[in-house]
C-alpha cells in the first residue's frame, strides 16, 4: 500500500449543475472518463477510480440525506465506475411486509406462495414497483452524472420477496447499469451491456451479483486488472451468514486465468481472515470489541502493526462462520490482490494480510444503524498504471462533503467507547481553498 498523500482535482456539486441543465444542448458529457471513453481503462494520467457504496439498507424512501452523500462522493471523487456491494434494499422494511422472506428456505413463504398465488402475484408485482422506485432514487445521481455502475447482494435484498435474477433485471432497466444476463452464463463468452454507457466494454457473467469487469490500459492494447463482483450468500442453514456458491467460487479461481490479469473483489460479506488484521486482547482491554459467533468469547482491538492508519473496529466483524477457502483461492497463483467488504455497518479498516489487500467499508445510509452521521462514508480506490495492485483508499466522509444531517433520526450505536477515529490517512482528493471551508462553515451555522 502507498500511504503517500497526493492532490488531484475534484469537480463541485456546481460545476456538474450547470453540466447536467446543458445536457440538452448536446454538449453534457459523463463525468466518468471511462464513460467518454467507452469502457473501463485507465486514464492518460496513469489513474483509475472506484467508488464502492456499501449497505445503503432503506425501505422504498432512501433517505435524503444517504441521497446527498451519494451525491457528494460522485463530484468529489469522479469515479470511473460506481459498485454497490450488497444490502441495498432493507427487505425487511414494513413495505415489503405481504412479501418478505426471512430466509430462501422459509416453509411458510413458499406455501403462501402456492396457496394464495393470484393474491401473492400481486402482492410481488407491488413490492417489484417499490423496489423500482427506490432503485431510482439512490441511482439517479450517478445517471445524472453519467457514471457507470455495478451491482452485487447481500443478506437483506433478497427479504423483499424478490431473488437476485429479478432483482438483477429491475437494475438493467436503469442507465448506467453493468450488471449482465448471466442466463446460461460462460465465463469464457463475454457480453456487452450498451445502455450501461460502455458500449465497448466486455463484462465476463458468471450469474446474477457475480461477474469480472477488466480495466485496459490507456492505448487499450492489454488488460491491466479486473474488477470482480462477488455475491457472497446470504444466510447458512446451519447457522449465521451463508458463503458464495460452488459456482461462484469457481468462477471467481478460473477468471484471473481467463483474462490474464489479477483481480480485486469486492462483495458483502467480510472473510474470516478480516479477523487476522485485528490483534486478541483481554475482555477488560481498552476498546476491546467481542467477535461475532464463532468468535464469540474472544476480544479484539485494531492490529496497528497490519493496518492503516486511522483504522477503526466498531463492532465484531460478522463473517460466515466457517472458512469456505475463498482466500486461499484468492491467493493461488496470485490471482486476486485485493477484496473490500461491507455488511459491517460500523467497522473501518484496511490491511494487507499475505499480500493481498483486505477492506471493511461502512455504511453510506441513513436508513439503518451505523456510526454517526459524520462518519458514514464511501470508499474511493484509486488504481495507479505503475503500480496497479496496491490501490490507495480513503472514506468520504458525510461530515466532510456534506456537513450536517438533515435530521437527526439516524440511528448509531457504539460496542467500545471511544468516538470512531478520522479515516485512514489517505488524501485523493483536493484539499479545500479558504473560502470554500469558510463557506462550509457558514452553511453549517445556517442549518
Amino acid at each position: 500500500m502507498n500511504e503517500t498523500q497526493r492532490t488531484l482535482p475534484t469537480t463541485m456539486p456546481a460545476q456538474h449543475a450547470q453540466q447536467a441543465q446543458s445536457a440538452h444542448q448536446g454538449d453534457w458529457r459523463p463525468l466518468s472518463v471511462s464513460a467518454r471513453l467507452g469502457r473501463l481503462q485507465f486514464h492518460n494520467s496513469g489513474k483509475f477510480r472506484v467508488l464502492q457504496l456499501a449497505d445503503i439498507q432503506d425501505g422504498p424512501k432512501v433517505d435524503k440525506d444517504t441521497i446527498k452523500l451519494i451525491g457528494a462522493c460522485l463530484d468529489a471523487a469522479r469515479p470511473d465506475v460506481v459498485v454497490f456491494s450488497g444490502n441495498q434494499i432493507a427487505g425487511y422494511d414494513t413495505a415489503y411486509a405481504a412479501t418478505f422472506r426471512k430466509r430462501r428456505w422459509t416453509v411458510a413463504w413458499n406455501r403462501v406462495r402456492t396457496q394464495n398465488a393470484d393474491r401473492f402475484a400481486a402482492d410481488l408485482e407491488h413490492t417489484r414497483g417499490l423496489v423500482r422506485s427506490q432503485i431510482a432514487q439512490f441511482v439517479q445521481p450517478l445517471i445524472d452524472r453519467g457514471i457507470p455502475w455495478a451491482v452485487t447482494y447481500g443478506n437483506h435484498d433478497f427479504q423483499c420477496g424478490l431473488d437476485n435474477a429479478e432483482l438483477d433485471a429491475i437494475y438493467r432497466e436503469f442507465p448506467g447499469c453493468l450488471n449482465p444476463e448471466s442466463t446460461a452464463a460462460s465465463p469464457g463468452h463475454p457480453r456487452i451491456q450498451p445502455s450501461s454507457g460502455l458500449p465497448e466494454q466486455r463484462i465476463f457473467p458468471c450469474e446474477p451479483g457475480t461477474f469480472a469487469l477488466p480495466v485496459l490500459d490507456a492505448e487499450r492494447r492489454r488488460a491491466v486488472i479486473a474488477l470482480v463482483l462477488l455475491d457472497s450468500g446470504d444466510y447458512s442453514p446451519l447457522g449465521g451468514y451463508g458463503v458464495p456458491s460452488d459456482r461462484a467460487l469457481t468462477f471467481l479461481h478460473s477468471i484471473s486465468g481467463l483474462l490474464g490479469v489479477r483481480s480485486m473483489v469486492f462483495q458483502h460479506f467480510p472473510l474470516p481472515q478480516h479477523y487476522e488484521l485485528l490483534k486478541e486482547v483481554l475482555a477488560t482491554a481498552d476498546h476491546a470489541v467481542e467477535g461475532y459467533r464463532a468468535f464469540a468469547g474472544h476480544h479484539y482491538v485494531i492490529d496497528e502493526t497490519k493496518t492503516l492508519p486511522g483504522s477503526y473496529l466498531g463492532e465484531g466483524v460478522s463473517c460466515p462462520d466457517h472458512d469456505c477457502g475463498e482466500f486461499d483461492l484468492m491467493k493461488d497463483g496470485e490471482g486476486c490482490f485485493a477484496l473490500s467488504a461491507g455488511h459491517d455497518h460500523r467497522n473501518r479498516f484496511v490491511g494487507t494480510l499475505d499480500g493481498i489487500l483486505l477492506a471493511a467499508t461502512p455504511t453510506c445510509g441513513f436508513g439503518s444503524y451505523g456510526p454517526a452521521p459524520a462518519q458514514r462514508a464511501a470508499r474511493l480506490f484509486e488504481f495507479d498504471i505503475r503500480h496497479p495492485f496496491a490501490p490507495r483508499t480513503q472514506l468520504l466522509e458525510f461530515g466532510e462533503l456534506v456537513g450536517k444531517p438533515s435530521n437527526r433520526k439516524a440511528y448509531t450505536y457504539a460496542l467500545n467507547d471511544t468516538a470512531a477515529s478520522p479515516g485512514e490517512t489517505m488524501d485523493l482528493l483536493r484539499k479545500p481553498g479558504l473560502v470554500s471551508r469558510i463557506a462550509k462553515r457558514l452553511r453549517g451555522i445556517g442549518q
